[in-house]
C-alpha cells in the first residue's frame, strides 16, 4: 500500500513538472522553481505564500499534498528521476524485506551497473566479476579470480589483510603523532625503531613499562604471535560458539562477534562492507609506503610528512634522491 502511495505521488510530481514547463505562469509552479531575476523571485514568493495560505485555510489536506508535490518536483529536478526511483525502491525493499528491491540501496557499488575501475573507458568486464561482492570494480586483467574457489580464497585473504593494515597503519601513526604534536613522552615513537629494540641488549618493554612484558627473545615473540593469531583465525573461520550458525560467511561471522549490530540492516551493512574494503585497500597501500619510507629515509611516516610539508619543493620522492639508510 505504501508503494502505491509513493507511485501516485511520483505521478503527481511528474504531472506538475510537465504543467510547470508548459505554462511557467502557474502560482503553484512559481513556488516550486524560482525565476531567474531577483524581482520575479520576490513576486513569485509572495504569490506562492498567498496561494498556499489560502489553500491551507480551505483544505489542509490539499495544502500538504501541494507541499509534498513541490518537494518531489524539486528533488526530481535536482537529482533526476533515476535517483528518486532508486531511493523509492530501496525504502520499499527495506519496509517489505524484499531482497531484490534492497539491491537498489547500493546500486552504485553492486550489480552490473556499479561503478567500474576506469569509469566509462573500462570496456568489457570479465564475466565472473558480476558485482556480487563489495569492492568489485571489474578489474582482473590476468584472471586471478577466474576460478570460483580461488576467488573465494583471495577475497577472504584481501579482507583480512585489509583489516590488519588498517590497524597497523593506525598503530604506526598514533604514537608518533602523540609524541610529535601531543608532547606525550614515548621512549621510541617511530614504529620500526620501537620494534627493533627487541634486538638491543636490554630487550623490549611493552608500552614502555618493564612490569608488563619485558621481551628479550624474537623467537619467543614470533612463536606466541603464530599461536595466538592462528587460534584467533581458526576461531573465526570455524564459527566458534559466539558466531552465527554454520553456513554463514566466515569473513562476516556476525552473531556475538557483531556487538554493535551493524549487520542487522542489510542495506547499511552492504554499504559498510564497501567502505571497509576501500579503506582497507588504502591502508595496505599506506603500509607499503611506510615500509619504503623507512628503508629510504630512516624516519617515521609523520616525520616524513612534516618534512615534506615544511619544504614540499625539495623534500619529495622526485626532487630528492635518497640512499637507503640500511644499505651495506
Amino acid at each position: 500500500m505504501n508503494f502505491v502511495k509513493v507511485s501516485v505521488a511520483l505521478n503527481i510530481a511528474l504531472a506538475a513538472v510537465l504543467l510547470f514547463a508548459a505554462t511557467r505562469t502557474s502560482v503553484v509552479g512559481s513556488g516550486i522553481v524560482a525565476s531567474r531575476s531577483s524581482a520575479n523571485v520576490k513576486v513569485a514568493a509572495r504569490q506562492s505564500r498567498a496561494a498556499l495560505s489560502a489553500v491551507r485555510a480551505m483544505a489542509p489536506s490539499k495544502h500538504n499534498m501541494l507541499m509534498k508535490t513541490g518537494q518531489l518536483v524539486n528533488a526530481l529536478q535536482a537529482q533526476g528521476v533515476t535517483h528518486i526511483a532508486q531511493r523509492v525502491a530501496c525504502e520499499h525493499g527495506q519496509n517489505t524485506n524484499n531482497a531484490i528491491l534492497k539491491n537498489a540501496c547500493n546500486a552504485e557499488f553492486y550489480g552490473p551497473n556499479r561503478g567500474k575501475w576506469l569509469g566509462p573507458f573500462t570496456g568489457e568486464v570479465p564475466a565472473y566479476l558480476t558485482g556480487e561482492f563489495p569492492g568489485d570494480y571489474g578489474w582482473d586483467h590476468i584472471g586471478l579470480s577466474a576460478d570460483p574457489e580461488t576467488f573465494k580464497r583471495y577475497r577472504e585473504t584481501e579482507v583480512i589483510h585489509a583489516r590488519f593494515a588498517m590497524l597497523g597503519a593506525l598503530g604506526c601513526l598514533f604514537p608518533e603523532v602523540l609524541s610529535k604534536f601531543g608532547g606525550v613522552p614515548i621512549a621510541e615513537p617511530v614504529w620500526f625503531k620501537a620494534g627493533a629494540q627487541i634486538f638491543s641488549e636490554g630487550g623490549l618493554d611493552y608500552l614502555g613499562n618493564p612490569n608488563l612484558i619485558h621481551a628479550q627473545s624474537i623467537t619467543a615473540i614470533l612463536t606466541f604471535q603464530v599461536i595466538l593469531m592462528g587460534a584467533s583465525e581458526a576461531y573465526r573461520v570455524n564459527g566458534g560458539p559466539l558466531a552465527k550458525p554454520e553456513g554463514s560467511d566466515p569473513i562476516y561471522p556476525g552473531g556475538a562477534l557483531d556487538p554493535l549490530g551493524l549487520s542487522k540492516n542489510e542495506a547499511n551493512f552492504a554499504d559498510l562492507k564497501v567502505k571497509e574494503i576501500k579503506n582497507g585497500r588504502l591502508a595496505m597501500t599506506a603500509m607499503l609506503g611506510f615500509y619504503v619510507q623507512a628503508l629510504v629515509t630512516g624516519k617515521g611516516p609523520v616525520d616524513n610528512w612534516a618534512s615534506h610539508i615544511a619544504d614540499p619543493s625539495n623534500v619529495n620522492g622526485f626532487a630528492q634522491a635518497y640512499a637507503t639508510k640500511f644499505s651495506l
